[in-house]
């Protein structure tokens, strides 16, 4: 079956606050508690008091937090809030040889230089070379899985270098892994970044291959599911029911 198992059982809270962009008060066994959040993203979606969420036992020594929020509890099923994720389930699906349209591609090299900032990964198919990049995505609306969820100058950066880089001659490819199940298509938040929006439409017309795959996301550990449809004709929070005019 393949993914990322956790390295022992989850311990069950309730959250009650976010405190910083990577930390988060949370209830354990009656007490609060501050705990490690792997996610700079607002996540206001998933964040709000009293819904129920798994944190993951820290396992490095001197640790000042005894946990990791891991998943958070939906009415539709489990979300990974982990942004650490994603390139580690790619690691491992393209070591796997089990994600469709990189079936062939072999990992040359991690965070390989891109323009004045890094990619995510270098493959190599023969003799081709393509740079991906992975974007994690929790965000959904009406079935569509929506990135991003606020402004963001670095994720528009990383497209522009993706686009540089194909037409360099170097394949390049734009990979969001969206940590939940309940989705049939993606589109980029046009009403949260529409500067982003439109950089991914021009790196699509430029060969950049964008693509998105949804995940299987369970207490014992988060696996790559399927590929979903990119819709990069839908726009706004409410995607699944406007097209671009």
């Amino acid at each position: 079956m393949g993914g990322i198992r956790f390295p022992g059982p989850l311990v069950a809270g309730r959250f009650v606050r976010r405190l910083n962009r990577f930390a988060a008060l949370v209830e354990v066994a009656g007490q609060q508690e501050e705990v490690h959040v792997r996610n700079s993203g607002r996540l206001h979606e998933l964040f709000t008091p009293g819904r129920e969420v798994l944190l993951e036992a820290a396992t490095t020594p001197g640790r000042r937090t005894r946990f990791t929020l891991a998943l958070v509890r939906l009415p539709i099923g489990y979300v990974s809030a982990d942004a650490h994720l994603p390139n580690a389930l790619v690691a491992e699906g393209l070591q796997r040889r089990a994600i469709p349209g990189f079936r062939r591609h072999r990992i040359l090299r991690r965070e390989p230089a891109m323009g004045e900032g890094r990619a995510d990964f270098l493959l190599a198919n023969g003799r081709r070379r393509c740079l991906l990049e992975v974007k994690s995505v929790t965000l959904v609306e009406e079935g569509v899985a929506l990135f991003p969820d606020a402004p963001t100058i670095r994720g528009r950066t990383h497209v522009e270098h993706l686009i540089a880089a194909r037409r360099s001659g170097l394949g390049a490819a734009i990979l969001f892994v969206i940590q939940r199940s309940d989705v049939r298509a993606f589109a980029p938040n046009q009403d949260a970044d529409p500067e982003f929006t439109q950089a991914l439409r021009r790196a699509s017309r430029a060969g950049v291959c964008v693509c998105a795959m949804r995940c299987r996301v369970e207490p014992k550990g988060v696996r790559l599911d399927r590929p979903v449809p990119v819709r990069l004709d839908l726009v706004g929070p409410k995607a699944g029911g406007r097209e671009r005019g």
